[in-house]
């Protein structure tokens, strides 16, 4: 069930309990942990944490600790599946499910025992109504065996024939209701979004509590730019949120002009800004950060030769000298660097990037750290995500739920180090699949990566990609992701059933689609991943897979 009063519902509960904290692998889990490892801190809350990646780690963990443990907290997984059926617990066992992942399952929703959903209600969550979705099994029986031997023959069959027609009439009933149920959780379970970040659900709890400081207020705007970044919200969305975390910027860090409040030279500052649209720009090279941008580099379609004659002339049309562009952007002249976020913006509309400028907040630590929220992001996944051999993904997660502290400066260096090559590494592979013509059009979705063609409806197309998972085992990784987004925020997708709809541009229908696809083929497909449109595939059920995917999207 839903929980209501986060702060006499949940955390006066569990502020006098041992409890486990189950925290998924994506920075804005991590952030709200962070949030939560704080207020446990301030009440001397007794703890444990375990990363958990996938499903099959959560399940191993639980049956590890369950016997240890009675109060479970589940950070960003768990609020999409039936969680009981998955673990199957005792029945003192009592789960508090803070995740974004919507639709939240019915039974989540509905069972006022063990599931305590710490999820915003304002959120656009359209549950269906118990009554449309569960019915009482009783009112099926209670007709059943109602015969009196002392009846006259005549009395006794009339009886069973009105009994018949009740039973009869019982059964349509059922027949209609069951087909209602199906078509109301098709169309509420059909496509996979994302509600409220965690981190800001958690930092309106610190806030409920009076124990908001200025690192849980910069961890909750990391988590809703991971969010951002990675697509997984609307513009809209966004900049509503943007809008409620400035209001907590603009009282946590106002001061008077005083010497009284007067600010140190080593505290930390959080300002609100409009800034560009460009990973790690002020950390890299001006150059490197337009042609590892995925907005700029699939503006100017930098991996053809036309598209790196355009970032030429973009940069012509700016002023701006190479030698300036290809150095570090802490040794550009002042002089550039004074006016280079309106030189940028300013070319960028000539050269149809309407979208240069966003809306974010950046970190000072005295004078010499400054970090963009988007910097943070980047770098903290990348150490999560690090292909480093010299530890296991419980280091990797530790060390990036580290570089989230002001007093690990060094780790988080280190990680914007990992986010550039990553940031290669993608460009490189994305920019040799289009090269090659590595991918060919499946009909309704382009298979691996988009494709260099003149084809418009590329981008109106989600695209489906493969990569081997594991040779010993013969499985792959499958991957939906949803068509581009316009600039409505909303795009329609059709569906062979039931029929053309209208979903938010970040929605996701792969997650349904897959399932059925292998349920029809009897593929061995594997949902691992709390991401539903992320699947393991048998390598050889691959081909047959991917026709009844055509056949279902058509």
């Amino acid at each position: 069930m839903f929980v209501s009063d986060f702060r006499k519902e949940f955390y006066e509960v569990v502020q006098s309990q041992r409890v486990l904290l189950f925290v998924a692998s994506d920075v804005d889990a991590l952030c709200a942990c962070k949030i939560l490892q704080a207020l446990f801190q301030c009440d001397h809350v007794q703890y444990t944490l375990v990363p958990v990646s996938g499903w099959q780690e959560l399940e191993t963990a639980f049956l590890e600790h369950k016997e240890q443990f009675h109060y479970f907290i589940l950070i960003n997984c768990g609020a999409n599946v039936d969680l009981l059926d998955i673990l199957q617990p005792d029945e003192d066992t009592i789960f508090f499910v803070c995740d974004t992942h919507r639709p939240v399952n019915v039974i989540n929703v509905y069972n006022d025992t063990q599931i305590k959903l710490l999820i915003k209600q304002d959120d656009d969550l359209e549950v269906p109504a118990y009554e449309d979705i569960f019915r009482d099994e009783e009112e099926d029986e209670e007709h059943s065996g109602n015969d009196s031997d002392g009846s006259e023959p005549s009395e006794k069959r009339t009886r069973l024939e009105e009994e018949i027609v009740e039973q009869t009439m019982r059964r349509r009933q059922r027949r209609e209701w069951e087909a209602r149920r199906r078509d109301i959780l098709f169309d509420y379970e059909q496509y996979e979004y994302h509600g409220t970040s965690s981190a800001m659900v958690m930092f309106e709890l610190a806030w409920m509590l009076s124990k908001d400081l200025n690192d849980m207020l910069w961890w909750a705007i990391v988590g809703l730019t991971d969010q951002w970044v990675q697509d997984k919200i609307t513009q809209m969305k966004y900049v509503t949120d943007v809008g409620v975390l400035q209001r907590h910027v603009s009282r946590h860090n106002h001061r008077n002009e005083d010497e009284e409040n007067t600010l140190s030279v080593d505290c930390t500052r959080i300002s609100f800004e409009y800034d560009l649209r460009l990973v790690l720009y002020q950390h890299w090279s001006l150059h490197d950060s337009l042609c590892n941008t995925s907005y700029t580099a699939a503006r100017f379609k930098l991996w053809s030769v036309h598209g790196q004659k355009r970032l030429q002339e973009f940069l012509a049309d700016m002023g701006l000298p190479l030698k300036q562009v290809k150095q570090k952007f802490q040794a550009m002249d002042i002089s550039l660097k004074e006016n280079l976020r309106e030189m940028i913006e300013e070319s960028a509309n000539k050269f149809g990037m309407k979208d240069m400028r966003v809306q974010t907040f950046s970190i000072h630590f005295g004078f010499k750290h400054k970090f963009l929220a988007s910097d943070v992001v980047f770098a903290t996944m990348s150490l999560m995500e690090s292909p480093e051999k010299d530890g296991s993904g419980t280091d990797h997660f530790i060390q990036a739920l580290d570089s989230l502290s002001r007093s690990n400066l060094d780790k988080l260096y280190h990680g914007l180090e990992l986010a550039k090559k990553q940031l290669r590494a993608t460009q490189q592979t994305i920019a040799s699949c289009l090269c090659t013509n590595l991918v060919i059009s499946q009909g309704p979705f382009l298979y691996c990566s988009l494709m260099e063609t003149k084809n418009r409806r590329c981008k109106l197309l989600p695209l489906v990609m493969a990569a081997p998972l594991s040779v010993e085992h013969g499985t792959v990784t499958v991957v939906g992701i949803p068509p581009e987004t316009d600039s409505s925020d909303r795009k329609k997708v059709h569906c062979r059933q039931p029929g053309p709809r209208h979903v938010l541009c970040v929605s996701s229908f792969f997650g349904r689609a897959f399932e059925k696809a292998a349920e029809s083929t009897s593929s061995r497909m594997l949902h691992n991943h709390f991401d539903l449109s992320v699947i393991e595939l048998k390598a050889e059920d691959r081909s047959k897979f991917l026709d009844a995917l055509i056949s279902l999207l058509s």
